[in-house]
This record gives structure tokens, C-alpha cells and sequence, in this order.
């Protein structure tokens, strides 16, 4: 079964994913999206050693953790997708991204190393999702307040890392 990101209705998402759906074509097809990594190692890859710990302004991340949370928010989001695969629709609560990035020891590793934790992580993402019958893509359960449908994140996610590479490549380089 082929899922496009033009398939997803607003109700299967909360209001404010709405600016990383927007980041991925209308006609990109759902493990078309999970296997654009390289397009995310290739950036952080290429990111000069000098901006790897780089902050433009007090309290802002450096690019390492955000890569960091990018690993923790695919992290939580498959976990999301597993539950609601499996008919688990218990509420599940957001996470506090900032506690996160405050405590991701991301100074202390490698650009390198993260990338290659990134593929890694996107390839076990990738597995989970290529194990779920047709049908549970559309289930649909209650994370963060709001709506997220099973078939609606992988787009989440690939959203999610091309609203960072442009918050960096905007701000930090």
C-alpha cells in the first residue's frame, strides 16, 4: 500500500506539525520520505568544526544538539507510531525538547558519531514501519495534546530535519 503526504488530513495531526508537513512535497510517498538521510548527514557532515558547538545566542542549541534532538524527537515519535500500530491508544504526553537538549551530552560526541547513530536509528525506523499491515497507517491516537496518526509521522519527521538544516543554515552559517 503507497501513502502519500498528500494523503494526510489535518485531523490526523496537531496545528503545529503543520509547519514540517509543509517542508515535504504533497506528492513524496511515506518510505520515499523515511529514506531522505541523506540529505541530513550530508549537511551535518559538511558543517564546519568551528559551528559544531556554535550557539548564535544565549540559549540557543548548537548544531550537535540539534541533531541530538532530532535522534530523541524520532526516537519518541516511533515509539508513538508502535503504540498506536499495536491499538495502544493511551494518551501519550509531549516531552520537554529543551530539558532534553540541556541534558543530551551532545558536546562530549562527534558530529560524525551522530550522524552515524542517525542513520542507524532511520534505518530501524524505516524497518518498523515496513512491518506494519496497511491497515494500522491510519490509526490514529493522542500524543502531545493532540491527534497523530501512525501514516502522518514518518512526513512529520522528514519535516522536522528540514526545518533544522534551514533554522541552520539561516542562523549559524
Amino acid at each position: 500500500m503507497q501513502v502519500l503526504k498528500s494523503d494526510i488530513t489535518s485531523g490526523e495531526y496537531k496545528s503545529y506539525y503543520e509547519k514540517y508537513l509543509n517542508r515535504v512535497e504533497s506528492n513524496t510517498e511515506l518510505f520515499q520520505a523515511l529514506e531522505e538521510k541523506s540529505e541530513l548527514a550530508d549537511f551535518f557532515l559538511a558543517l564546519p568544526l568551528k559551528k559544531h558547538d556554535f550557539s548564535y545566542a544565549d540559549g540557543k542549541w548548537t548544531p550537535k544538539q540539534i541533531l541530538q534532538h532530532l535522534l530523541d524527537t524520532e526516537r519518541i515519535f516511533s515509539n508513538r507510531a508502535l503504540r498506536f500500530s499495536r491499538f495502544d491508544f493511551t494518551e501519550l504526553p509531549g516531552y520537554d525538547e529543551n530539558h532534553y537538549a540541556e541534558h543530551c551530552f551532545s558536546k562530549q560526541r562527534s558530529i560524525t558519531d551522530l550522524v552515524e547513530e542517525f542513520e542507524v536509528l532511520r534505518s530501524s525506523t524505516t524497518s518498523l514501519f515496513r512491518s506494519f499491515l496497511p491497515e494500522v497507517y491510519a490509526n490514529t491516537g493522542q500524543a502531545s495534546g493532540g491527534p497523530l496518526s501512525v501514516r502522518s509521522i514518518p512526513f512529520i519527521l522528514t519535516g522536522h530535519q528540514k526545518h533544522h538544516i534551514h533554522i541552520i543554515q539561516e542562523r549559524y552559517l
